[in-house]
């Protein structure tokens, strides 16, 4: 028979375990998860927003701030200095990174093709064709040092014409690219959707090279390029795996969202800030973009050769160096999320 004083003690002890409990959640719940976009607004990143937006990283108990900066190479900054625990950026950064003795890696992979798209000011259409007519021209990227940097001047040097015969300017997305576009500092440049949609319908600009989908990428690339992805420092990881493992499915939730439904509906759950009042547009533009989406926030298997091939081309901080790719990526936490 249990004594008064064993009883007592049973409580006392029942209420510090309740407590500790509780604290640990509370200490869980408090710690936020600072994810930085390199251009929220792009549909390349849809993801990171819609996420939030379905309330996906709340269903995993997750306090996430979304957060964005015109620029990939600004977020990796960010993630380096320790700012935000998270990238969604081009995993391209991941190669670039470990070259540089950083270890990064992806652990979500949203897209399976860059997204990206090589505009050329209608003015300067008649004598620019091809990637092989950009000599002695000015091509606009988001930041020097971001993917669009590596991918327009390996387009560039795969039509035949090296980085030192045409300058790279830093103009960054959206607005400000449309804007560098009608004021003619840039003859053409790489950017993704709404902006693509945006300069057809008022005609300030044409499609040179299209790598929104799988046929376009490959002739482009010569192969499938993994692009816009979530990755984090590899020290975080291990330290963060349960954090990691809910990350990861509150976003492979959203990419079987984005599969299963229509691009009117996805648009329905974004902020109407992110179009404006050219909701039409926007659906289109990313009606558009659909196929560039994983599914299941996999690496495709044949993506980070193709990578690698277009950063060893030219990058000299990847070039001649060996890169072990199986560290640059994980399917680990999405495999888990199933």
């Amino acid at each position: 028979m249990r004594t008064l004083r064993n009883m007592m003690a049973l409580s006392t002890s029942a209420v510090v375990a309740l407590s500790l409990a509780t604290a640990s959640s509370a200490a869980f719940a408090d710690s936020k998860i600072s994810i930085m976009v390199g251009g929220a607004t792009k549909i390349i990143y849809l993801p990171a927003k819609l996420t939030e937006q379905l309330g996906y990283f709340k269903d995993e108990g997750l306090d996430v701030e979304v957060l964005s900066q015109p620029a990939g190479v600004d977020a990796e900054n960010e993630l380096l200095a320790g700012a935000v625990q998270g990238v969604v950026g081009f995993y391209d950064h991941t190669i670039d990174l470990q070259s540089k003795g950083k270890e990064v890696e992806a652990i979500v992979v949203f897209g399976q093709v860059p997204g990206e798209v090589e505009m050329v000011s209608t003015k300067a259409s008649a004598t620019l064709k091809s990637m092989a007519d950009v000599k002695g021209k000015t091509l606009g990227v988001t930041g020097l040092g971001s993917s669009t940097s590596f991918l327009t001047q390996y387009l560039a040097q795969r039509a035949g014409i090296p980085s030192t015969q045409y300058t790279l300017l830093p103009v960054g997305a959206d607005n400000s690219f449309i804007a560098a576009i009608k004021q003619e500092r840039i003859d053409a440049g790489m950017t993704t959707e709404p902006t693509v949609s945006q300069l057809l319908k008022t005609g300030d600009a044409k499609v040179l090279v299209d790598m929104r989908t799988l046929e376009g990428t490959r002739a482009a690339l010569g192969g499938t390029y993994p692009a816009s992805s979530f990755y984090v420092q590899r020290a975080w990881v291990e330290s963060h795996k349960v954090e990691a493992g809910k990350l990861a499915h509150a976003f492979a939730r959203t990419l079987n969202f984005i599969a299963t439904h229509s691009a009117d509906e996805i648009a329905d759950k974004m902020p109407k800030d992110y179009y404006g009042a050219n909701r039409d547009l926007y659906v289109g533009a990313l009606k558009a973009s659909l196929p560039m989406f994983t599914k299941d926030g996999k690496m495709p298997a044949d993506g980070p050769d193709t990578v690698l091939k277009v950063l060893a081309a030219f990058n000299p901080s990847v070039k001649g160096k060996h890169i072990d790719l199986t560290k640059t990526y994980t399917n680990d936490f999405v495999a888990q999320s199933k």
